[in-house]
């Protein structure tokens, strides 16, 4: 048979073709998608899921007139090749290339970006109102996972679309798994449903919705008959469709959690191409998983507790070994902090792992129920800093700023393994206000970090280097690349280690013997590490040039932490610069 996926480049191409053609252009599609990414990498399984049904919707819907929105956006990879973007698709989460999520400047056809989860049914509701008020006569179709649609803020646009009488088309992309397994009773009844042993009331009817299904979400036909029936039904309609996350790659749906978004493999075989070379650091979520679990098994009342990210966190390896007192809560961010109040209200030690983007989402649990009531949670914030091709969704770099003005809220940053597991141990010994642990994604630079555990005390900051004129103040891993930058500069450095408070003994030493400060973080330079440090220097009267380094008052895009690094000057040899320039200037003034 001729390849058709060649000649398509838009949805108006694939609406030429005859319907009985469509399975083999989701053949064609689906070996396109395992071919880019086996080589550039990204998120594989659920774009190979949702092939059919991306097809079908856009075969059957008038897109982008028509509005679509996929939600979290790593199930859109088919869509973006079908809508401008195939042959560009190798670009795919890389410097300067398309984004690995819909992302409204980038096409039409991406009618709201989406990197957070369960953000979809809200933002089609408002596009259905807005259609409604302007006299417009177009659909509206949300397609949701069911990992995603067991989030809060998935229910509040679910209850709402109920009481309207919005032209709105919910589609529950139903695999059962999200990163990792879904869980709760809401992943039971949808089980029950599939198996037609549900005896209680539909509970998407029950708020409303016209259902329809469960049904094969990788029968064309079946797909683009029942869509074409629901574009003829007005009000908000739901349709449940069953899918295979990995569908058509043999590995890929073997092992669903690690191919998700699996690195480099073999295309034809689907098999992992291992990473070359000796022994490596571990990733810091790693040393968190293994750290927790050392500890919980000596202190009975440590619990963690990780919204939907068992795998990504590492808290996969307690939930192994202590299964009681480890919870994944779905993709509930909100109810993990406050859960996790509740747990430190009792008296337990909640260790409450988030990444750092998604802990945004969570912050006036964070205020009002752990800060405002002095409440001992642990919150270790996972992928702190730049995360990569991940992009701007998904990078951590506001936390700093967010975190460092709310009272009660003592901030840490590791500059290496062994101070993740040694400020780990410190607080589960028992303290009496919150405290964020913020660590980026990756590997470390020690082999050697099982150390024996020591106590850090809080607030207080450590001397790297002894040097003239010149002050380093660091926080966090970007202790080590100014490590490297400054190894044959005769400058001072610091890794000051607490955010908040700030270790203000060290900082009149340090104003007192230096003449030029510069601070270095990889967060945010608005609200962050460096605000505090010029906001002590003006209360305290010190005159001295200060430079704030990090992350610009703007969005970072896509591309290798490394790439984004040298972009913004973060990297070793920037930093290098940067001091010798310092030098340079008073050595001439």
């Amino acid at each position: 048979m001729k390849k058709l996926l060649e000649h398509i480049n838009l949805p108006k191409d694939l609406r030429q073709l005859k319907s009985s053609d469509l399975p083999h252009l989701a053949k064609e599609l689906r070996e396109f998608i395992i071919n880019i990414v086996a080589t550039k990498e990204g998120h594989l399984g659920a774009s190979l899921g949702v092939v059919e049904l991306t097809i079908a919707l856009h075969y059957v819907f008038n897109t982008p007139e028509d509005l679509l929105i996929w939600d979290v956006g790593h199930q859109a990879y088919g869509h973006k090749i079908l809508t401008g973007r195939k042959n560009i698709f190798d670009t795919n989460r890389q410097l300067n290339g398309i984004s690995g999520f819909p992302k409204r400047s980038e096409s039409t056809y991406d009618t709201f970006g989406v990197g957070h989860s369960s953000t979809s049914i809200s933002a089609t509701l408002g596009m259905a109102i807005a259609s409604q008020l302007k006299g417009e006569d177009i659909h509206h179709i949300a397609v949701i996972g069911d990992a995603s649609i067991a989030s809060g803020m998935a229910f509040e646009g679910l209850n709402h679309a109920g009481v309207t009488d919005a032209n709105l088309l919910v589609i529950l992309n139903d695999n059962a798994i999200g990163i990792d397994p879904s869980v709760g009773a809401l992943k039971q009844y949808l089980t029950n449903v599939k198996k037609g042993t549900q005896k209680q009331d539909n509970v998407f009817e029950a708020l409303n919705f016209d259902y329809s299904g469960p049904i094969d979400g990788h029968d064309l036909p079946l797909l683009i008959s029942e869509l074409e029936r629901l574009k003829t039904i007005r009000g908000p309609k739901f349709l449940h469709v069953i899918t295979t996350k990995g569908k058509g790659l043999k590995q890929a749906e073997k092992d669903q959690v690690k191919y998700h978004a699996p690195g480099k493999f073999d295309a034809s075989t689907g098999e992992l191409i291992a990473k070359s070379g000796s022994s490596q650091p571990p990733k810091y979520q790693d040393v968190f998983g293994e750290t927790i679990v050392e500890l919980a098994l000596e202190n009975e009342k440590i619990i963690g507790i990780t919204p939907a990210m068992p795998t990504g966190s590492s808290l996969k390896y307690m939930m192994g070994k202590i299964p009681d007192r480890a919870f994944d809560v779905g993709i509930a961010e909100q109810h993990a902090v406050t859960l996790a109040a509740g747990m430190a209200s009792q008296g337990l030690i909640p260790f409450c792992n988030i990444y750092s983007t998604f802990l945004q989402r969570a912050y006036d649990q964070l205020i009002h129920d752990v800060a405002l009531q002095n409440l001992p949670v642990i919150f270790c914030l996972d992928r702190a800093g730049l995360v990569g091709e991940d992009g701007a969704t998904h990078h951590g770099v506001f936390d700093l700023a967010y975190l460092n003005c709310v009272p009660n809220l003592v901030i840490f940053a590791p500059r290496d393994a062994i101070a993740l597991r040694n400020i780990m141990y410190t607080v589960q010994l028992g303290i009496d206000f919150p405290i964020a642990i913020r660590y980026p994604r990756g590997r470390g630079h020690l082999l050697n970090w099982e150390k024996p555990f020591k106590i850090i005390k809080i607030g207080r900051g450590v001397t790297l280097k002894k040097g003239k004129q010149v002050a380093v103040l660091s926080v966090g891993t970007m202790a080590k690349t100014v490590e490297d930058a400054i190894a044959d500069l005769d400058v001072s450095h610091y890794d000051m280690q607490f955010i908040k408070p700030l270790d203000e003994d060290l900082l009149h030493k340090i104003f007192r013997e230096h003449k030029t400060i510069l601070t270095i973080e990889d967060g945010t330079v608005v609200g962050g590490f460096g605000s505090s440090i010029l906001a002590f220097a003006n209360k305290n009267n010190y005159k001295q040039p200060i430079e704030v380094l990090g992350i610009p008052d703007k969005f970072i895009e896509h591309g290798s932490v490394s790439q984004l690094h040298q972009l913004l000057q973060l990297d070793s040899k920037s930093i290098k610069k940067k001091v010798e320039d310092l030098l340079f200037v008073l050595k001439n003034s």
